[in-house]
């Protein structure tokens, strides 16, 4: 069994994928956004075509600081609700605030450029989120 993170973006998702013992987050890549989203499903599908064992996919939600929905948050819950019809694979959410900050963040304390960053702040950010997602998991076992 394994679960996949997903870092929800207007223009990229970041995908991320856990070990089968649900112990931590791996980085597996990010998919362009496509107009149409059964495309960018079958993308994301694409990517997780070596894992057959797939119980589960996570998203960040993204919230105000005040812990209030967004705009985005919405965009996230629409695509999720499809994502969800297209797979037969259950979605939850967890709260995403300033994950995309954090990933940010580590990828400038590794002396990365801004465009270097640009490239790997997708999939660090949906690594960040199963990761969380993950370590709470397993404190509710």
């Amino acid at each position: 069994m394994r679960i996949v993170g997903l870092d929800f973006g207007l223009k990229r998702i970041g995908v991320a994928i856990s070990n089968s013992f649900l112990s931590f987050a791996m980085p597996l890549g990010k998919v362009l956004r496509e107009k149409d989203d059964k495309k960018t499903v079958q993308n994301i599908m694409h990517l997780l075509k070596d894992y057959n064992d797939v119980s589960k996919i996570v998203m960040g939600l993204p919230l105000h600081l005040s812990g209030n929905e967004s705009q985005m948050s919405q965009e996230v819950r629409k695509f999720a609700a499809f994502l969800e019809l297209e797979t037969k694979i259950s979605v939850e959410f967890i709260d995403e605030r300033l994950s995309s900050k954090n990933a940010d963040t580590l990828l400038k304390q590794m002396d990365m450029n801004r465009k270097k960053r640009e490239k790997h702040i997708d999939t660090l950010s949906a690594t960040l989120i199963l990761q969380t997602y993950l370590e709470l998991f397993s404190k509710l076992k």
